[in-house]
């Protein structure tokens, strides 16, 4: 498997490069990486698996473990489909800096990422990922099932080859299709359970797949500088605050009545339905006031974008709580 980085800039690649050069300076000229401190150069490789996102893709899918067993699963599935995703995720992520690298160089956000910092080298990063995707799909087959194995090695794939290496640097519905990945726990979720699929992880993919923009794009527009400066075309790069928060707002209505489905579908009981109700139209409210004062033309800190960004990870893990919780209630 060969992963190289598309569309690169001379300019972004050059200065990358000085920023790689600078973060090995800071360990000695005569350093590489493989001679840094153990512990941070573990740590850095911890780094290169996004463990803060992780965490939020295994919110979506322990609770539908819960769902699809109408109660509790066994724990030691859950554990080793907790370990499998993290190791499938993490080696999408190791990819996605390996494939960006030159432009997190040149972003504030992503200026301290390890392969910027030289903390990691590219080779090692590129073997990092690459291994982590073999064992966790590996993991997955022999341990769960294979249905869940191809489902985790799709959605890696989805994300480094679709998203990062065709979609990121192309269009400004990045966010919008490259989201799929994020979708695909749901997914697996239920299949280590039942090794099957249904409507229910339908529905919970399509909640997921209409959340994940408006969740991104009001951090993209606190950021959008960052991406307008190495030519990535988010949204909010290439649109007024006006187009973006009416868009924010049409998929927030569609993710809020898409959650509603499982109930009437018989998935879910009047617990669920209380919480997807309550924390809906809370997004509902903070969505349509980011509306509001971007139609006023609100800028900077004013515009409180942010508020959005913070909530929209609340309300999905109030809403999969929800799920774990529902069958219990019922």
């Amino acid at each position: 498997m060969c992963v190289t980085a598309v569309e690169s800039r001379p300019g972004a690649t050059s200065q990358a490069l000085k920023a790689l050069g600078e973060g090995a300076a800071l360990g000695g000229a005569s350093q590489g990486p493989a001679h840094r401190p153990f512990g941070a150069r573990a740590k850095a490789f911890v780094a290169l698996t996004k463990p803060r996102i992780i965490e939020l893709l295994l919110i979506t899918t322990v609770p539908v473990m819960f769902l699809a067993q109408q109660g509790v699963p066994d724990l030691g599935l859950v554990l080793l489909t907790c370990i499998g995703g993290y190791l499938s995720a993490g080696g999408a992520n190791a990819l996605n800096m390996y494939i960006d690298r030159d432009i997190d160089a040149l972003m504030d956000r992503t200026s301290q990422r390890p392969l910027v910092t030289g903390m990691v080298s590219p080779r090692e990063c590129l073997a990092f990922g690459i291994t982590l995707a073999v064992v966790s799909t590996l993991l997955f087959g022999l341990a769960v099932n294979w249905l869940s194995a191809w489902l985790s090695l799709g959605a890696l794939l989805f994300y480094v080859v679709v998203y990062t290496m065709l979609l990121k640097r192309r269009t400004s519905q990045n966010i919008v299709w490259g989201g799929i990945a994020g979708c695909m726990p749901v997914l697996i979720g239920w299949s280590s359970v039942t090794n099957s699929m249904s409507w229910a992880p339908v529905i919970l993919f399509l909640v997921m797949f209409f959340w994940t923009p408006p969740h991104y794009w009001p951090l993209s527009m606190k950021v959008k500088d960052d991406y307008a400066r190495v030519g990535v075309p988010m949204l909010p790069v290439v649109a007024s605050n006006k187009v973006v928060a009416k868009q924010i707002v049409l998929y927030s209505w569609v993710m809020v009545a898409v959650s509603l489905l499982l109930t009437p579908l018989g998935y879910t009981g009047w617990f669920y339905t209380l919480v997807a109700l309550v924390a809906g139209g809370w997004w509902l409210w903070e969505a349509h006031a980011l509306q509001n004062r971007a139609k006023a033309e609100v800028t900077g800190a004013k515009l409180k974008e942010m508020r959005l960004f913070h909530w929209s990870i609340t309300y999905v893990s109030l809403l999969f709580v929800a799920v774990a919780v529902d069958p219990f209630l019922r």
